[in-house]
């Protein structure tokens, strides 16, 4: 008897082979195969007469073979096969592409059900490579809804669905009923059996909008309670005490007012770390938005309670780039701020462990080197990660570890649709510093062709003669001339910028370079010592240069807009006049619409909202480091409005029953421990 965790090659009909190509699409197990939903579907159910099919319209016809197929090879690897196909309204001629064997397999005078696009020039009609199956035994390839699934090598559609109709008999009886009945029936949702197989095989599009909706609600719940479990399980912990100071104290003490959106983030996380709770709070700001103030006044309400903090950048530029700003606030307070990154001297590293470890700052900034096993705090208090989504759940983990259950502050600076933060961070709470303070330069962005190539060379020397700086960011290392389309690479686009311009000093950075080569190249451009610095995303989270007044970006259409954004970023820092100017020869009104959103816009929320609808969550985290499990049919971009309802049924249900005991939870307490698993190493 097989049960959902079955290897799919057990499964009748499918063997040793098939189980081999059904494991590069991740399909493992029976649960696997029957989870692999189509991507998209064909109506294959509508017949018509060959005179009435237009020009253009896939098609299913009843129809006779009326001569004898032919086969001929026109030249080396190509051979046709071709008949003629009769119904009561008229004639079309078929033709077969390197399919020898249609010759034998079609036979005159046999009645047969063809599927294809059918092609209309004056009286004559034909199709091109149609499906065929013999008439009386429609229900397989055609006379219903087909699923089309993703595929591999060694996997055909045909050879998939009969793998996954074998899964689905299979199975009968066994896919568990996840959600509770009541659940079920107040959302009005079909049942589990129902579902699964009608999302591969529906009866009609009623039946498959039904199935849609059940399997979609049923996966962000899952997602829902396993993040909301995950993070009832750590707001239980008690943290270190923090009396919450007055902040007007430490805001006096700032040459500038902050914002009231900062206020209410300092606010927040004063309260957190007030209520002998553990804090576990996300900052999520535009570019420019102030949340290392935030970050400061934090710091500084630990210190008032005699405890110490770490801060932990990304890179050894933006540790020393926090050192000068941090320094520069809490020094006069009295604070003793210091730093410790890997490219420091090891007699300098020495004397910070040995100051970390006997109390002697309040204070470090630095990078993964806080990590290091031979750094001990002696009264860590609190933890701040800046960029949080570049480091993975165990690197923070491993620092909050250092101390006696310390408060965890993270930031971003990539904007989040709220209801997906709510998700994607669901294990933290969430402050979003929703203004900028006053002063802050909008960036005016343009978006053109390259037939604007020399304008805006002209404008690079306009600029670059003012004393100012400019970033050129391709979305290529290097040349690769397998790809259909010609990218610009950064190592061959600064040759190119430094032949164009002999008077100007042009460098280039990448993420293929060694760290320590990519800080100094960094460092560089912020002393002013390059004019122009052609790179490629590292910079997206980079070091600040007030003097760069220009962002240029390269194939702009091969970036998201929330990234795209975040480049943007880099410029407008100072108190020059500043600009983007995204490149992009594609052709198409998507692109064009989706370049216009940043022309139009400096909202990081909600060009994020747009790029949200637009490409979906991935990719304002690059490749999996939103750390969310893979959504089999969900779209958290889309699904919004169902995934509110999701949640909020979530946290009902967790209210009830947080660790999911009830007999009735038993099946969804599974599916929730497998996510866990699934998702361990990078999960939020």
């Amino acid at each position: 008897m097989a049960d959902l965790n079955t290897p799919v090659r057990y499964v009748k009909g499918i063997g040793e082979k098939k189980a081999l190509a059904l494991g590069k699409l991740g399909v493992f197990s029976l649960y696997d195969l029957v989870s692999y939903f189509p991507r998209k579907y064909e109506d294959r159910s509508v017949y018509k007469p060959i005179a009435l099919a237009q020009d253009g319209e896939s098609v299913c016809l009843r129809a006779l073979v009326a001569d004898t197929p032919r086969l001929s090879r026109v030249r080396r690897g190509l051979e046709l096969v071709k008949l003629r196909i009769v119904d009561e309204s008229g004639m079309a001629e078929l033709t077969y592409f390197n399919q020898p064997y249609v010759k034998d397999n079609l036979h005159r005078g046999e009645s047969y059900v063809f599927f294809g696009k059918m092609e209309v020039h004056g009286s004559r009609r034909s199709m091109v490579n149609p499906i065929y199956e013999r008439e009386g035994q429609e229900g397989g390839v055609t006379g219903r809804i087909v699923p089309i699934y993703r595929l591999c090598a060694g996997l055909s559609q045909r050879t998939l669905m009969q793998a996954v109709r074998q899964g689905l008999e299979a199975c009968a009886g066994l896919v568990p009923e996840v959600l509770p009945e009541s659940l079920r029936q107040r959302c009005q949702l079909v049942q589990a059996r129902y579902a699964y197989e009608n999302i591969h095989f529906p009866a009609d599009f009623g039946a498959l909008e039904l199935a849609r909706r059940r399997l979609i609600f049923e996966e962000l719940f899952v997602l829902a309670c396993a993040l909301g479990r995950m993070r009832s399980s750590r707001v239980r912990e008690n943290g270190l005490p923090v009396a919450a100071p007055d902040p007007e104290e430490f805001y006096a003490s700032l040459p500038f007012r902050p914002t009231n959106a900062q206020r209410r983030a300092v606010a927040d996380a004063l309260a957190d770390m007030g209520s002998g709770q553990l804090m576990n709070r996300l900052v999520q700001g535009d570019v420019g938005s102030g949340k290392t103030l935030v970050a400061a006044a934090l710091i500084w309400a630990v210190w008032k309670s005699g405890l110490g903090s770490a801060f932990m950048a990304p890179t050894e530029i933006l540790a020393e780039q926090h050192f000068a700003t941090l320094s520069g606030m809490l020094s006069p307070l009295g604070l003793r701020v210091g730093r410790l990154t890997g490219a420091m001297p090891a007699k300098e590293k020495r004397e910070v462990k040995a100051a970390l470890k006997s109390g002697e700052l309040d204070l470090v900034i630095g990078t993964h080197a806080l990590l290091s096993a031979d750094v001990e705090y002696a009264r860590l208090g609190l933890v701040v990660t800046d960029e949080q989504h570049r480091f993975g759940v165990n690197q923070r983990s491993a620092l909050a570890g250092k101390g006696a259950r310390p408060h965890v502050l993270v930031m971003s600076a990539t904007p989040i649709p709220r209801t997906l933060a709510l998700i994607i961070y669901g294990d933290l709470d969430v402050s979003v510093i929703d203004e900028l303070p006053p002063g802050r330069q909008k960036v005016d962005t343009f978006a053109v062709n390259e037939s604007y190539r020399q304008r805006l060379n002209n404008f690079i020397r306009r600029l670059t003669g003012e004393g100012r700086q400019v970033f050129v960011v391709c979305p290529m290392v290097e040349d690769n001339e397998e790809l259909p389309q010609k990218l610009k690479s950064a190592q061959e686009h600064a040759k190119e910028l430094a032949e164009t311009f002999p008077e100007l000093r042009v460098a280039c950075v990448h993420g293929k370079m060694k760290a320590k080569d990519k800080d100094a190249v960094m460092a560089a451009f912020a002393a002013g010592e390059t004019d122009i610095l052609v790179a490629t995303t590292v910079i997206e989270v980079g070091v600040d240069v007030p003097n760069a007044a220009l962002m240029i970006v390269e194939n702009a259409e091969r970036f998201g807009l929330s990234q795209l954004h975040q480049l943007r970023g880099r410029v407008g820092r100072g108190s020059h006049k500043s600009y983007c100017v995204l490149v992009s020869d594609a052709e198409g009104e998507d692109v064009r619409a989706r370049l216009s959103i940043l022309c139009k816009s400096s909202d990081g929320f909600r060009i994020s909202e747009e790029d949200l609808r637009l490409r979906g969550p991935g990719d304002f985290f690059g490749s999996r480091q939103h750390g969310l499990p893979e959504t089999h049919i969900a779209d958290l971009g889309a699904d919004t409005q169902v995934l509110q309802r999701a949640k909020q049924e979530a946290d009902a249900l967790l209210a009830a029953d947080p660790e999911l005991k009830a007999p009735e939870h038993a099946a969804l307490r599974e599916r929730v421990e497998k996510l866990f698993q699934a998702g361990q190493d990078s999960f939020n």
